[in-house]
């Protein structure tokens, strides 16, 4: 039934309140539902109003709970559960629809008295707020409740799709993904939201192949699927480095009618920039029919991770010619490209003229490329000055990559001092530890090598290990440093050792640099060998032809020696190699990489 006519006030102050509220008792409107959920919405907002909500509710003719359910969905917890406390104490009841709108948003505190009445009012094995209660145990963290309400529920007709789909998604939010797949796996039956829910949470957890195997479990039984799910399995292609998985899932997604929103687009964009093929990103990209300022950006992003500074600062000025404003962002992305080519002057223009032009406010992530920039190129003294000059403490960013700068040059001196800076300020991430180890290793300096170490070691700090994963005929492939664990083991090694004997004789001399070992020079060498992009690459000679691309994801940076290395077995084995490192992509080919040896 819609409302009488009647001339709306703006309502901000309770004396305007009662004059509306007057005006609608004189034209006898005052019981009207939705008149009367205007004056109970702007009283509910504040508690001190309630006692006048509660005149209202009392000489309302028919104080049906259809009359405030809907309030309680936009008021704050607190306010909505002390207007919940005044129906009951008019008394008004609640229905099976009052509760679950308080639920979600619910503190823990305020869930366990919910609990309470919902059981009071013998609401609990209605469905609607049996699965708004496990929300908000699962909101708040508790998983022992949500299971215990859960397993409580089992033995009554209460669970349906969604309180299983629910507890999946819960426990994948909390990082508990295995718990989640154990109750996926079990589910009497899924939807499209169950599907997305494990998928998304494989994603979220950096599970990035389980989170396919979930897609194609999906796909092969026979569900359409939609564009979040879409979504969830282009970024775990991203994730993976799966380029291959990643175009089956393009061509899913274009072949199943799924609507390619910009959101969608630029997730495929992402990944084919991410997963190597920056043409095929460049293809989706030029193919988008209206391009926000989001798609912009993740090409230019895309264009500056490969190195290719020209193509990106191009595109930026087709952006501006197009009359989309870059935000600080698109700032990131071009000071990025100058990084990753040196080009130092055109970074120090480009932060100068987006900040005028466009006034935007540097922030840490803008000093940290610019400190980047500089440091990459040498001049660490000048990116020690931004640093010093920032009108903000830098932070672990801003620090690490001068730290990073040090390394490259090997400037012991400055190092060492922001070496130690950056530990105490992260102390838990092994690559400060390492990365401090290696230049003083570089020195010679074996005695602080052992410091740092046993100071990993005092606060249960372990090196992060390098791990590769390479792609072949849709298998993905994962090798970790220092160990070969593979059913075809002993030919991957075989061929790893025939790849570093061929590409010897071209030149190849071990770079030992990095190797954090006080040994003799020949076990440095022989630890080389177990480099996981090397154990990558040599599986990947084994399956594939010359002419053939190679494709492999790094978790780490490139070291010296494996970037020979592969200069040379791209020219050697007749292959292009594109690596995709912690930092950035190099492209192999015929013994040159796209980065020129500057990384």
């Amino acid at each position: 039934m819609s409302a009488p006519s009647v001339t709306p006030i703006p309502i901000t102050t309770i004396s305007e309140l009662k004059q509306h509220h007057s005006q609608l008792v004189r034209l006898g409107l005052a019981s009207h539902p939705a008149h009367a959920r205007r004056l109970l919405a702007f009283l509910a907002r504040d508690p001190a109003r309630l006692p006048y909500a509660a005149r209202l509710l009392a000489h309302h003719p028919d104080p049906h709970p259809a009359l405030f359910n809907p309030l309680f969905a936009s008021l704050p917890p607190r306010h909505a559960a002390a207007f919940l406390s005044l129906m009951l104490s008019l008394p008004l009841h609640p229905d099976h629809f009052t509760l679950p709108r308080i639920l979600p948003a619910a503190p823990l505190p305020l869930a366990v008295q919910l609990h309470a009445l919902l059981l009071k009012l013998n609401f609990h094995s209605h469905a609607h707020s049996f699965n708004a209660l496990l929300a908000a145990y699962l909101a708040n963290g508790r998983a022992d409740l949500s299971f215990r309400l859960f397993g409580g529920g089992g033995s009554s007709a209460v669970l349906d799709v969604v309180s299983w789909t629910t507890m999946v998604g819960g426990l994948c939010r909390m990082g508990l993904v295995d718990d989640a797949r154990e109750l996926f796996d079990g589910m009497p039956e899924r939807n499209l939201i169950s599907w997305n829910s494990m998928i998304s949470g494989y994603v979220k957890a950096g599970r990035f192949l389980d989170a396919l195997e979930v897609f194609e479990q999906m796909r092969a039984a026979g569900l359409e699927g939609n564009g979040f799910v879409a979504a969830s399995a282009v970024v775990a292609c991203t994730g993976a480095g799966a380029l291959a998985r990643g175009r089956e899932v393009h061509r899913w997604v274009e072949q199943s009618g799924i609507q390619m929103d910009e959101k969608l687009a630029t997730a495929v964009v992402d990944m084919y920039c991410k997963c190597g093929s920056v043409e095929e990103a460049w293809r989706v990209f030029e193919g988008l029919p209206t391009k926000g300022l989001t798609s912009w950006n993740c090409m230019i992003g895309g264009l500056a991770v490969h190195g290719r500074c020209k193509d990106a600062i191009e595109l930026f000025h087709q952006m501006e010619r197009e009359d989309v404003v870059p935000d600080d962002v698109t700032l990131v992305n071009v000071l990025t490209a100058c990084a990753h080519t040196g080009n130092v002057s055109g970074g120090r223009h480009y932060f100068d003229y987006i900040v005028q032009r466009y006034g935007i406010e540097p922030k840490m992530e803008h000093y940290g490329c610019m400190v980047d920039l500089l440091g990459r190129a040498g001049l660490l003294d000048e990116a020690k000055k931004v640093i010093d000059d920032m009108p903000m403490e830098p932070d672990i960013g801003v620090l690490g990559a001068l730290f990073g700068a040090c390394k490259i040059h090997r400037d012991l001196d400055l190092g060492e001092a922001i070496g130690w800076r950056v530990i105490d300020l992260d102390p838990q991430n092994s690559g400060r530890y390492v990365l401090l180890a290696n230049l003083l290793a570089s020195a010679g300096r074996w005695g602080d090598v052992t410091r740092v170490r046993q100071l990993m070691d005092e606060r249960n700090v372990s090196k992060e290990a390098g791990r590769s994963v390479i792609e072949i005929d849709s298998e993905v492939c994962e090798f970790q440093c220092g160990t070969l664990r593979h059913p075809k083991e002993k030919e991957i090694f075989a061929m790893a050792k025939d790849m570093m004997k061929k590409i010897g004789l071209e030149g190849y001399a071990p770079d030992t640099s990095d190797v954090l070992h006080d040994v003799a020079e020949e076990a440095k060498e022989a630890s080389l060998l177990y480099h996981s992009e090397k154990l990558a690459i040599a599986f990947g000679l084994l399956r594939t032809r010359p002419g053939d691309t190679m494709r492999v994801t790094k978790n780490l940076r490139v070291c010296r020696d494996c970037h020979e290395a592969t200069k040379l077995i791209s020219r050697v084995f007749g292959r292009e190699i594109v690596v995709r490192d912690r930092n950035r992509f190099h492209h192999f080919r015929d013994g040159v990489c796209s980065c020129n040896d500057y990384w």
